[in-house]
């Protein structure tokens, strides 16, 4: 690791992020390292200038490669990389709406469709930041995402994604959304409807007075209801929404369990400068193993210093 990273760890002190920027940057200069790098196919190098500079600093750093070189340096990534270390770094290049796009054109694109990777960014953005990834998607991809989605998904699951990707706060009094929602489980099978209008439109404070309130009334976790009263994508869309909002950090460490590695590359990299130590620290208190120790055991080389550079630390 740079040492000039406990700088720069000085200098953005308070973020919840593992990934800050550089105390003592030069573009040109690591551009020329790269350059260098790259024609050696030296990988610890580029690992370990991409992985210590924030994204808005490998912007400069692609742009300063491009105006040298007159090459794109994500082009001369691909050619002198390959795997899983390819993906990650280029990720690393990607800025954020770009890479969220990117997560989530990659979770439709082929045969099947990764519903809880669309689950996972649609429930862990805000509306706004939600509409600007929409924008991105387009740009990119020349689709809108919202017809994307229409295509790979149906009923109450299609339903369920167009009002996370469409959220706004309404208010609402939090004893009459309980009520909504305990009525739609007195039947045999439960209406999707109240559950996606309510929990798509209210702020964090008052869905979590919303779900421990119900609790209270029903008797049981709002997981186990949802369980017993739903199925499908439908069932896994609502789970999921609930956890992320009880407790979104909680969701995403136990999405990073999962041994896939595009799962946990996706991850990391899209909260490494925003909550990446919450992640952490959720982690640790979920398996009883940090992430910096769990990332040892399963990756090697050069791969594994990169999502250690990202991870940054023990807890």
């Amino acid at each position: 690791m740079d040492p000039e990273y406990f700088q720069s760890y000085e200098m953005c002190w308070g973020t919840l992020g593992t990934v800050r920027p550089f105390a003592n940057f030069h573009s040109d200069l690591d551009a020329m390292e790269i350059q260098k790098a790259l024609e050696m196919k030296d990988a610890g190098t580029l690992v370990r200038i991409l992985t210590n500079r924030n994204n808005a600093q490998r912007q400069e750093i692609a742009k300063a490669f491009e105006e040298m070189t007159h090459k794109d340096l994500a082009a001369a990534l691909k050619k002198a990389l390959s795997g899983e270390l390819e993906v990650l770094l280029l990720g690393l290049l990607m800025p954020p709406l770009q890479y969220e796009a990117y997560r989530l054109q990659q979770a439709m694109v082929g045969i099947g469709t990764d519903e809880e990777t669309l689950l996972e960014i649609l429930c862990t953005h805000s509306g706004m930041e939600l509409q600007e990834i929409s924008a991105a998607y387009k740009e990119i991809y020349k689709k809108d995402l919202d017809k994307e989605l229409k295509g790979e998904t149906s009923g109450d699951f299609y339903k369920l994604l167009m009002a996370l990707l469409n959220k706004d706060e309404v208010p609402g009094g939090v004893r009459r959304d309980i009520e909504a929602l305990s009525a739609t489980l007195n039947g045999k099978k439960a209406e999707a409807g109240p559950w996606i209008d309510i929990l798509t439109s209210r702020d964090s404070d008052h869905l979590n007075k919303v779900l421990m309130g119900l609790e209270l009334d029903i008797g049981q976790m709002v997981d186990q209801a949802l369980e017993k009263k739903f199925s499908g994508d439908t069932r896994l869309g609502l789970k999921v929404l609930v956890e992320c909002i009880q407790s979104p950090e909680g969701y995403l460490a136990k999405r990073l369990t999962a041994t896939k590695t595009p799962i946990l590359q996706g991850i990391m990299v899209s909260h490494s400068e925003e909550d990446l130590l919450c992640i952490r620290t959720a982690y640790l208190k979920l398996t009883g193993t940090s992430l910096y120790t769990a990332l040892q055991k399963q990756f090697k080389g050069d791969h594994l210093q990169a999502l250690l550079a990202i991870c940054r630390s023990e807890d």
